[in-house]
């Protein structure tokens, strides 16, 4: 089992994440390359929302893949090039992830490895 780490000796988080995320002994680690806004036939999306959408959906895919789901996410760094997409992304981060608040990094880069790339989340998850 997970255990969630917001020691109470530092702020608590500033949103929806966990300070810190300990896997138990022997737990099964996924290290997820970084997901960017392209669907299962390679077309990237036009737009940030679509881009935001096929990069949550195909970390969903790699995740069900090794039997595990977004409630097994330990890390998450989500890279953005605009700042003024931070609200889209958190409303589908939070449609994908439901509840789950994994320790998490945003990054505001000036660009990706295409620059039509609006979006790239990289995960780290465990299981038992």
């Amino acid at each position: 089992m997970l255990k969630f780490r917001n020691p109470s000796t530092i702020a608590p988080p500033q949103a929806e994440y966990t300070h810190a995320v300990e896997a138990p002994p022997g737990a099964r680690l996924l290290a997820i390359a970084g997901q960017v806004g392209v669907d299962a036939q390679g077309k990237l999306a036009d737009t940030f929302e679509g881009q935001a959408e096929n990069a949550f959906a195909n970390l969903q895919k790699v995740l069900a893949d090794a039997g595990m789901g977004f409630g097994d996410v330990i890390k998450t760094t989500t890279f953005l090039t605009d700042r003024a997409n931070l609200p889209k992304m958190v409303a589908i981060r939070k449609k994908y992830m439901g509840e789950a608040k994994p320790a998490a990094t945003l990054v505001i880069v000036a660009g990706l490895a295409d620059p039509r790339f609006l979006i790239e989340i990289e995960m780290t998850a465990a299981k038992a």
